[in-house]
């Protein structure tokens, strides 16, 4: 016999719920195969549910469609970054400065160029840097140029701008994560009262029968293979009947 699956996804619930209510709304209360009580608690459940699914949805959009300029801004930020510190290491190595200069930029004792791989040591490196470059020059240093620390900053601002705007946009689909994820239960055990009544409603209904009247109302059965190919059998030899 084919087993009833439960929604497993948000959108699947979704449908379960809306074709319980559309069932509501076609039929008249006593002919429903589920109770008055619960059609009233799944329409109070539902609108809720939609909404939050709704916004969801649009942050989750909003996030990923910004993801893609959020990285390049990122990116060009790493690469002008990294081309000031190694003009500033070169210009070490040739001798143009002498190597204590790194203390202006926070590279006390490192001969290395720092990691700017992850997000905190971007801002970490691009703040010290330009606030270096600037305090250098300040006490009588050459300013450094290809790039220059302004254009530097411009890029390390653009991706400070960008870096606050994408963490915005990961706070909402948070948010809305988390409000979907408290209603999830609620909705589940909706939807098991619904299809369990509706089974019993129609219970005394041969067994095809029951199915058919029970899937109108949402309720999802599932073949095993070995069941839906005796069953395709079935339908082929009654149709050459």
């Amino acid at each position: 016999m084919p087993y009833r699956r439960l929604p497993n996804t948000d959108q699947a619930r979704l449908r379960a719920i809306n074709t319980a209510i559309l069932m509501g709304q076609k039929k008249p209360v006593e002919d429903l195969a589920f109770s008055a009580g619960t059609l009233n608690r799944l329409r109070n459940f539902f609108p809720g549910f939609e909404t939050n699914l709704i916004h969801h949805k649009l942050a989750r959009s909003q996030q990923d469609k910004n993801s893609r300029a959020y990285l390049e801004t990122a990116r060009k930020a790493r690469i002008y970054l990294s081309h000031f510190i190694q003009i500033l290491n070169f210009s070490i190595q040739r001798g143009d400065m002498k190597a204590e200069v790194r203390n202006y930029y926070g590279m006390v004792g490192d001969k290395k160029s720092p990691s700017l791989i992850l997000e905190s040591e971007l801002l970490e490196w691009g703040k010290k840097m330009i606030e270096g470059e600037h305090q250098r020059v300040l006490h009588g240093g050459n300013p450094l140029y290809n790039p220059s620390i302004a254009v530097v900053k411009v890029k390390f601002d653009q991706f400070v701008d960008a870096y606050h705007f994408q963490k915005t946009l990961q706070s909402n689909t948070a948010r809305w994560t988390q409000k979907v994820s408290g209603m999830r239960a609620e909705a589940d055990e909706i939807i098991l009262d619904i299809w369990n009544e509706v089974e019993e409603y129609f219970s005394s209904y041969p067994e095809e029968i029951k199915r058919e009247r029970a899937t109108e109302y949402g309720v999802v059965y599932v073949f095993r293979p070995m069941e839906k190919q005796r069953n395709e059998v079935g339908i082929k030899s009654r149709l050459n009947y």
